[in-house]
């Protein structure tokens, strides 16, 4: 397992692109699904997350830590560490029915790890990222396991989605019975265990707290004085924070808790109708701050100094430079990034260069889009830049001054003309980045009957 003294002479390694296999640090990602910015202990929810906050307490709070708007498009943009509207993964959610999915032209993170020499890397959860065919699936995408589902939105309980078992151990269907977060935390925890004698790397999707609000008798109970589908959803996150609280045992148990990189955060802000992104504007599918700005944690003993916030703008594309820099890996990759390595401001309070954040959706609505810069947010709402000058299809335009008002509460459109230039410049040229023939989201849905226990046989 990695020695801190590693980092310092990775160097060393160069001409082999990667760290020794004995020195690589084991890597855990654990991703919630739609949680709320506030819904968090340490950000004051009545939510019981205590093992959330032991991360929170032991590590280093990334509090301007920004994804996408929703769930596929933040996956994306961790596997590839580039944005996702450049690969016709950033306006939606990948259906049942969507002939879709990422890129086989992109690079994922599993493979990166894998030339970095990690030989075992799991995905546990929810996959999202395409399964229309084989060669979208997580083993054909550089994990050498995978254990979940490929859709969203399925039942926590029955683990179906249109009416058939979306259930898998790698690519047969599995019969596994129980709560689908139970399932997941349990299984992560088989994954160190048997993977404690090597570096490994795990990647842990949970599907909760997405709706559908289905939640566990035991934990519904505590949460019985709110609405029903608020006590389910807290429920939920209660769980998703066991489950979390089990794995960390298992590091801990594995003798491995202080060479593991971990990284928690969630894939989007959550529901309002259930969740709770307060002091945040608005939620999930928004380019406001509740939609894309979420609770985010890392934590790496024998590196990082814990007990810290730490306040620069990044977020979902820096994970995969990052993660380069965790591994001493120092390969090409097959596409340039977009994000960037963050460590060394994690771990001595380097600088990170000045630049440009975007975000951008078009699921089912007119094309939603913001970007941040140098402590200032346009947002673009209800219409492509690309169209501006056609009356009848120009954006609504905002203009916040983000680092002074994370809550987007006063719009500066009218004083600052020249910023909105500047910055709707920039909207148009990430915007033009968008690549052509994209199928619609709901592009197939009419007559679609799942395949038999979703097993995937087009190769």
């Amino acid at each position: 397992m990695l020695r801190p003294a590693c980092l310092l002479i990775a160097a060393l390694c160069v001409t082999t692109g990667h760290l020794c296999a004995d020195d690589l640090p084991n890597i855990v990602i654990i991703v919630a699904d739609d949680l709320g910015w506030a819904d968090v202990e340490y950000h004051g929810s009545p939510i019981a997350t205590p093992n959330i906050d032991r991360l929170a307490a032991e590590g280093v709070r990334l509090e301007n830590f920004h994804v996408a708007p929703l769930c596929s498009p933040t996956r994306a943009g961790l596997m590839t560490g580039r944005w996702p509207i450049r690969y016709g993964m950033g306006e939606s959610v990948i259906t049942p029915w969507r002939k879709w999915g990422l890129s086989l032209q992109e690079e994922t993170l599993a493979d990166m790890l894998s030339r970095a020499g990690y030989e075992q890397r799991a995905a546990v959860g929810k996959w999202h990222l395409g399964h229309f065919r084989k060669a979208y699936l997580p083993q054909s995408r550089g994990f050498t396991s995978f254990y979940g589902h490929y859709n969203g939105a399925f039942e926590y309980f029955t683990h179906k989605r249109e009416g058939e078992l979306d259930w898998h151990r790698n690519e047969k269907t599995s019969d596994d019975k129980g709560y689908s977060t139970d399932l997941i935390g349990d299984e992560a925890v088989r994954v160190i265990q048997r993977s404690k004698n090597k570096p490994f790397f795990l990647y842990v999707p949970f599907n909760a707290p997405h709706d559908p609000m289905q939640a566990k008798a035991q934990d519904l109970e505590k949460y019985a004085d709110n609405g029903r589908d608020r006590q389910a959803y807290c429920a939920m996150v209660d769980c998703m924070d066991q489950a979390i609280g089990r794995i960390l045992k298992a590091l801990k148990d594995a003798k491995v808790e202080d060479d593991t990189f971990v990284l928690f955060f969630s894939d989007n802000g959550g529901i309002t109708q259930w969740a709770d992104n307060s002091p945040l504007r608005a939620g999930k599918g928004t380019v406001y701050e509740g939609g894309i700005r979420t609770p985010a944690i890392v934590r790496w003993p024998n590196v990082l100094q814990g007990g810290r916030v730490f306040q620069e703008l990044t977020g979902y594309i820096d994970v995969f430079p990052t993660l380069m820099q965790v591994a001493g890996y120092s390969g090409k990759t097959a596409n340039p990034l977009d994000g960037i390595g963050i460590l060394d401001a994690l771990r001595d309070g380097t600088k990170l260069p000045v630049r440009s954040w975007f975000s951008y959706i078009a699921q089912g609505k007119p094309d939603r889009m913001s970007v941040i810069r140098g402590g200032w947010k346009l947002v673009a709402n209800n219409g492509s830049v690309l169209d501006f000058g056609a009356k009848r299809q120009r954006p609504e335009l905002e203009l916040f001054q983000i680092a002074r008002d994370p809550a987007e509460l006063n719009n500066v459109a009218d004083e600052n003309p020249v910023v909105i230039r500047d910055l709707y410049l920039q909207l148009r040229e990430h915007r033009e980045l968008k690549i052509d023939g994209i199928p619609d989201f709901l592009d197939g849905r009419d007559g679609f009957k799942a395949p038999k226990d979703w097993r995937i046989t087009q190769e």
